[in-house]
């Protein structure tokens, strides 16, 4: 997909340290916007019951999801697949804040692989159980703007129904989106699963002065 890169930077104007990914030109995520990177756990983690929560996280980057996750005890085992290794190696490397979040706790497991291939082709992720409680997905933009074109045939109805078919009765998919509510994608998680909403997370924007927002959608299987 191209050259990935991090960076850790003083921001002058806040006098803060950031640390930012790029895939070559393209600006990827920033450690001063993840509250809509943590909504997409909590809010899905919320929605399931019981204990004993197998988890998939499409997605490793600067590792706010997971850790989400990972703040609920309730969380068996977590599953991140990220395609390039040279982010997991950041983390292995302990070049990030939540590096060692990750790295220290038994129920993480940094998986190198396509997250989208390993979903069409129905292939195991590391060594999973074939059914999970919550697949959770940060990886491209937004439904419509992908980091690579192999990936739009995910969000149609076969790609998503291939999700459906990963979770347990009652399960929920979580994607986050740096675009607004999308009308014609929630359409598509209405047919494929039994129900589904769009949540607008909003925060502040200190470059801004205001605030900025995500999306974050979730839809539950049936059960």
């Amino acid at each position: 997909m191209g050259q990935i890169s991090l960076r850790r930077r003083l921001e002058p104007s806040l006098q803060v340290e950031i640390y930012e990914a790029r895939l070559d030109d393209e600006f990827l995520m920033s450690s001063l916007f993840t509250a809509a990177e943590t909504e997409l756990a909590t809010r899905a983690l919320a929605a399931l019951a019981g204990d004993e929560l197998d988890i998939v996280v499409g997605g490793l980057g600067l590792g706010y999801t997971a850790a989400a996750v990972l703040a609920d005890r309730r969380v068996r085992a977590l599953h991140v697949v990220e395609a390039l290794d040279e982010v997991i190696d950041w983390h292995r490397r302990d070049l990030l804040p939540l590096s060692e979040t990750l790295t220290s706790d038994d129920r993480c497991h940094l998986v190198c692989a396509d997250f989208f291939a390993a979903i069409a082709a129905d292939a195991p992720i590391g060594d999973t159980p074939q059914l999970f409680h919550a697949i959770l997905v940060d990886i491209d933009h937004s439904p419509c703007r992908h980091l690579d074109p192999t990936h739009a045939g995910f969000y149609t109805r076969d790609g998503l129904r291939q999700v459906s078919f990963r979770l347990h009765a009652g399960g929920v998919f979580g994607l986050w989106s740096d675009d607004p509510p999308d009308t014609s994608f929630l359409e598509v998680l209405d047919d494929v699963f039994a129900s589904a909403s769009a949540h607008v997370v909003t925060f502040p924007n200190p470059y801004t002065g205001g605030n900025s927002s995500s999306t974050v959608y979730l839809a539950h299987a049936a059960g």
